[in-house]
């Protein structure tokens, strides 16, 4: 399988020890702009997600799509030999991202503190559930837990009265996994000036907080505290999902600009010249009041009926598309947003491309996801083991190749 080696980041190795999706979703950000990312799994099992649904022919499509790019290794941190042989590996890498529980990696003898003075250079990742310090450093962290720590329960959902809701996608996952792959490279710059490697680290509870601006920044303004408001946005109206006679829109008529194109629109002059409307402090006072009006005309037409018409008017809307409509969305397409996942001897699958373009340079999926130990003989003997070291810790189980 052939490797990118033009990408952004070539050149650059990454030792990724994870599980799930923090980590993962970092280091894939980095193996799709070039850099070799190498997957380690702790043996036996490996990655969690390997055995999540849904399968293709035995692999799972939620594991490829975290870990396309990667290569794998496979490592029984339970032996010497395994732990020995996995420092060697870190300390021949650029980068070294582990999203384990806390105290995890100083178990393993592998923590910043312990690698900090032999290999100098070294960016080290770590992603965890709140961070290393304060009261809550020590625990572990799942992303339904950070949401509702963090806020975004609370502001999420159909209003007061109602149960919280998460939000659908585990976006403190995720969002953690992005903020780190960005803070490593800007740690990967400071090292070409100074020589000098570090510590990179944040959670999924500080991603959590760092999607709260908006009502942040009410809150710490004012004391109020902004609640759950469906679809609507806190500062600004009409914005927000809206029912047609078959599906539903999103209008973000959120400018005067907007507004009155909206007005326009709906051809209905009294309407923006109602005192309630008039501006956008008069709308969010009254949003309750203006979002029965407009509900009641919007259910009259089409999503397609509306979308025309809004066009015509420079008033921002979109339909609501479930995740199938969205994978064939001509837009989706315009913008290579599904890729295949080339299978080589496995399935070949899709998944999603990396949402990125650069004008001088290009991402790609060039290889599936790694089987458990996939690449670990290549990669001992490329980490500077001879052949016959190589072959010794595959013998003996410190180190699994499939």
């Amino acid at each position: 399988m052939s490797e990118n080696k033009s990408g952004l980041l070539a050149g650059l190795r990454v030792i990724e020890m994870s599980h799930v999706m923090a980590a993962p979703t970092c280091g894939m950000m980095l193996a799709d702009m070039g850099a070799d990312v190498i997957k380690v799994e702790r043996v036996p099992g490996g990655d969690g997600v390997r055995r999540n649904a849904p399968h293709i022919d035995g692999y799972s499509a939620p594991f490829t799509m975290m870990n396309r790019n990667k290569r794998g290794f496979a490592v029984n941190t339970k032996t010497p030999e395994g732990l020995a042989t996995l420092r060697r590996l870190i300390g021949g890498a650029d980068i070294f991202i582990e999203n384990y529980r806390p105290g995890a990696m100083d178990h393993y003898g592998i923590g910043y503190g312990d690698l900090k003075a032999d290999f100098p250079a070294l960016v080290y990742c770590s992603l965890s559930g709140f961070g290393k310090g304060g009261p809550l450093g020590q625990q572990g962290g799942f992303d339904l837990v950070a949401q509702g720590m963090s806020g975004l329960m609370s502001y999420t959902g159909e209003g007061a009265g109602r149960p919280p809701v998460k939000v659908g996608s585990p976006v403190t996952d995720i969002t953690a996994g992005i903020l780190a792959a960005m803070s490593i490279l800007g740690a990967i710059v400071q090292r070409g000036q100074t020589g000098k490697g570090q510590s990179v680290e944040t959670s999924l509870f500080e991603a959590g907080i760092a999607l709260s601006y908006w009502q942040s920044a009410i809150h710490l303004a004012s004391g109020e505290i902004p609640g759950a408001m469906g679809s609507a946005h806190p500062l600004m109206a009409p914005y927000q999902a809206f029912q047609t006679s078959d599906g539903w829109i999103n209008v973000g008529a959120a400018s005067q600009a907007t507004w009155e194109g909206l007005v326009k629109c709906l051809d209905d002059p009294a309407l923006g010249k109602d005192p309630r409307f008039v501006d956008n402090l008069g709308r969010m006072k009254h949003l309750d009041e203006l979002v029965a009006d407009l509900t009641e005309r919007f259910v009259k037409k089409s999503t397609d009926d509306w979308l025309a018409l809004l066009e015509e008017y420079d008033v921002p809307a979109g339909p609501v598309l479930d995740v199938k409509q969205m994978a064939v969305h001509p837009q989706t397409t315009a913008r290579n947003m599904i890729r295949d996942v080339p299978g080589g001897d496995r399935p070949d699958m899709k998944a999603i491309g990396h949402p990125v373009k650069f004008s001088e340079s290009h991402t790609e999926i060039m290889r599936p996801a790694p089987r458990l130990g996939e690449h670990s003989r290549e990669v001992l003997l490329e980490g500077g083991f001879s052949e016959d070291e190589a072959d010794a810790l595959i013998t003996a189980g410190a180190v699994h190749q499939d």
